[in-house]
């Protein structure tokens, strides 16, 4: 039997695709819960770098604010074999998870939706939400629950995301503020940016292989960094690394019979410079004009519209993360690559303004 309806909208995981759909769909009227297995702040290392789309999408949805503590970014340093270039890419900030979550989430309170931590949310077959044990009835479901978070499968070959976060005071002075620093390696790459409290969020993506014969996450960073010449912080191996499932997957579907996926829950392709935080927050705006219509009256069509929107908003701009991410599983490629951007700065233009290309507007965004 059906659980009765008790709610317009659930959203399942509530990291910043979830809560700007959240908020999204109660600025239309809904009535929604907000479901996390977390409590929150919760600490989370990928994901605190956000490009110039990422921002402009918060800026159009009136959230510019919750970036008021970010640092602004300006460029990244991309370092292969002894050489480096550094590539003007504006407009983006950098804001760890704790704060930036957090933001989001007490503005989705702010519409009217109702957060609850702490609980493990999953889809029933007939359109409820189990909470725990408990049922709940919803006329439709947003699935934003990350990677792991929908049917989607990894790629061959995938690689997996590391990161940890260096104390201020154990991070090198070479790690300055504003840059995001990119060491690329045979096995993989190491990014590392200053958050607004001066630490410092290193992120990576390795392939297995490459951490199992360096001994873990800790010794492969250290690895990538010594084979660029950077300094590597204090004690980087020994801290308590974390690692991710697979980054590169494809979900078998977008959306089915009341529900639709977003963020990296609808697919994910390895980023470099923020692009994930973008897909995150333009899937979320994307969704929720088509969701809150699912509201008042469910129709097929909204599957298919879903996954067409999502390929416009998300799908074409995880094409330019695609190619550069096979350039840098390349080292020859990769440093082929920052030789002629040390020589011609210019030829990254193209790439940084493809992503850095406000997400369109969805219709019927509340002013």
């Amino acid at each position: 039997m059906e659980s009765p309806v008790t709610h317009d909208a659930v959203v399942i995981g509530a990291g910043p695709a979830g809560a700007v759909a959240a908020r999204e769909l109660a600025r239309r009227g809904c009535s929604v819960l907000l479901v996390d297995k977390a409590q929150f702040p919760r600490p989370k290392v990928c994901g605190c770098c956000l490009n110039g789309s990422a921002v402009g999408t918060l800026r159009r949805l009136g959230l510019g604010h919750v970036l008021d503590r970010g640092v602004p970014l300006r460029n990244v340093r991309i370092g292969a074999g002894r050489r480096a270039a550094v590539v003007k890419l504006p407009g983006g900030a950098a804001l760890s998870r704790e704060s930036f979550d957090v933001a989001l989430i007490r503005e989705a309170e702010k519409a009217g939706a109702r957060l609850r931590e702490g609980v493990t949310a999953k889809p029933g077959p007939l359109g409820e939400v189990y909470l725990g044990a408990e049922s709940v009835g919803t006329k439709v479901t947003i699935v934003a629950s990350g990677l792991t978070g929908s049917d989607a499968h990894p790629e061959p070959g995938a690689r997996i995301g590391a990161g940890v976060v260096v104390p201020a005071n154990a991070a090198p002075s070479f790690f300055a503020p504003g840059t995001i620093f990119m060491a690329t390696g045979s096995g993989g790459y190491v990014g590392l940016v200053r958050v607004e409290d001066g630490r410092l969020d290193v992120a990576a993506a390795f392939d297995v292989s490459f951490v199992k014969s360096q001994g873990g996450l800790g010794p492969a960073a250290e690895a990538v960094l010594g084979a660029v010449g950077w300094p590597v912080p204090p004690g980087l191996a020994e801290l308590p690394w974390k690692g991710t499932p697979a980054l590169t997957r494809h979900p078998e579907r977008l959306a089915g019979e009341r529900w639709f996926a977003i963020g990296d829950a609808a697919g994910y392709v390895e980023p470099f410079t923020g692009e994930g935080m973008a897909w995150a927050v333009a899937s979320a705006a994307a969704v929720a004009p088509i969701a809150a219509r699912g509201v008042l009256h469910w129709s097929p069509s909204l599957v298919r519209e879903w996954e067409a929107t999502h390929r416009r908003a998300v799908g074409r701009r995880q094409h330019v993360c695609r190619i550069v991410s096979r350039v840098l599983r390349s080292p020859a490629l990769t440093a082929t690559a920052v030789r002629a951007l040390c020589a011609f700065p210019f030829l990254s233009r193209p790439v940084v303004r493809g992503l850095n290309r406000p997400a369109p507007c969805p219709h019927g965004t509340p002013a």
